[in-house]
């Protein structure tokens, strides 16, 4: 079964790997470093503080703790115990595989890209979607990101989905987590 499914897996890459154009390398290369996107990032710190003032510190706490726990849970505890290597290190299929930048570390499983994205889109849509609903655009963002990677050629799309798994998951548990703590205690600046 887990075999059938790599099997799978891997061809379903290979196919998405073969769609690529010379326009489009360079907007890949940019969607995919992280760096690119300091600047939305500054521009969602800004959105939310300026609408929820300091209760928006606490948004922001609990959507960074959101993003540092979904890495950790993909690049600290799941990568290294589950070992598979990213496509673009398979000996095996090395040559079908479209690499646009450098391969990365060894091990692809599960998407780090794929699970911070997805924790941050989520944690920030659930604080936020009463007052900013248009926050539910983060969703196709992340999902640009989480596609990226295989254009670049360094995941298997069943590391982006667990990767985007996971970040979801991580992104309900800080919100939950942040309600809690809310209830049973006035943060400052939310009284």
């Amino acid at each position: 079964m887990i075999e059938e499914l790599k099997a799978w897996d891997t061809k379903l890459f290979l196919e998405l790997n073969q769609y690529h154009a010379a326009w489009l390398d360079p907007i890949m290369y940019w969607i995919t470093d992280s760096y690119f996107w300091i600047p939305l990032y500054l521009l969602l710190v800004f959105l939310i503080i300026r609408t929820y003032k300091v209760n928006g510190v606490w948004i922001l706490v609990a959507a960074i703790l959101a993003v540092g726990l979904a890495d950790y849970v993909t690049s600290g505890m799941i990568k290294p115990y589950v070992g598979r290597l990213r496509p673009c290190h398979v000996v095996e299929i090395q040559k079908n595989v479209y690499v646009l930048r450098g391969c990365g570390g060894r091990f692809g499983f599960a998407s780090s890209h794929a699970s911070t994205t997805f924790a941050l889109a989520t944690s920030l849509f659930l604080f936020v979607r009463s007052r900013m609903s248009y926050f539910i655009w983060l969703f196709p963002w992340a999902g640009l990101v989480a596609y990226s990677r295989i254009y670049v050629g360094v995941h298997y799309p069943l590391d982006i989905l667990v990767g985007a798994c996971i970040g979801v998951l991580c992104g309900v548990f800080l919100w939950f987590i942040h309600g809690q703590i809310s209830k049973r205690y006035v943060l400052p600046g939310t009284a």
